[in-house]
């Protein structure tokens, strides 16, 4: 996006956005439901629709802001296994099932599974294959628990 495009939208448009500004902001301060937030949306919306912004590039946008989120979240949860290997619980299910828990992850998985479901910090971040790292916190975790 060209910076120039930006200023002059900014110089042609000023009285329209400072409206839909201060419109926003009443609304942000009178309504304090959910309703609140949909208003705000719609006008943030109205907003990018009037400034020439396509609904596909807001959608490229959002899609990319998605998947920037879940690859942080993905490393953070990964790096947390790591650090939690040594202090996670194996519980087996008997039906073939089992849960590794620490105090940050929790995986669940099938025996002889190649798939896992994974928890970190009580939001459900997907079903992921086994890798490497996620085997070794499986792994530590059934060798803690048979110890014990």
């Amino acid at each position: 996006m060209d910076v120039n495009v930006w200023m002059e939208f900014l110089k042609q448009n000023w009285l329209v956005i400072l409206i839909s500004l201060i419109v926003l902001f009443a609304v942000l301060n009178l309504v304090k439901t959910l309703v609140k937030w949909l208003i705000a949306a719609v006008i943030v919306a109205a907003l990018l629709i009037y400034s020439g912004i396509s609904m596909e590039q807001i959608s490229t946008m959002v899609t990319n802001v998605r998947d920037e989120a879940v690859d942080v979240v993905r490393t953070e949860a990964l790096n947390m296994m790591v650090k939690e290997a040594k202090d996670a619980k194996y519980e087996s299910g008997g039906d073939g099932t089992y849960t590794v828990s620490s105090s940050n992850i929790e995986v669940k998985g099938q025996s002889g599974s190649d798939k896992v479901e994974v928890w970190f910090r009580g939001v459900r971040v997907g079903e992921w294959s086994i890798t490497e790292a996620v085997g070794d916190y499986i792994q530590s975790a059934k060798n803690r628990s048979a110890v014990q």
